[in-house]
């Protein structure tokens, strides 16, 4: 990540777009505040002044039935 910094990826949606920040089993609430900690130190601002990664919803709601395995009737 710190290279990807020095690359010129200066905010936390850059790198979170370069580096799927966010996008594993933690969504974010583990690994965002540690990006935020070291993009603070390496550009030399309080974390406070940096901006959190948007959160975006789905485009379009998905009906839960979708994701559970049903037996059909025949």
């Amino acid at each position: 990540m710190e290279r990807a910094i020095d690359m010129g990826f200066r905010d936390v949606e850059s790198l979170k777009r370069y580096l799927r920040i966010g996008m594993g089993p933690c969504q974010g609430r583990y690994c965002v505040p540690i990006v935020l900690g070291i993009l603070s130190r390496k550009l030399g601002v309080p974390v406070e002044k940096l901006s959190y990664v948007a959160i975006r919803p789905p485009l379009e709601p998905v009906p839960v039935r979708l994701f559970l395995r049903v037996k059909k009737d025949v």
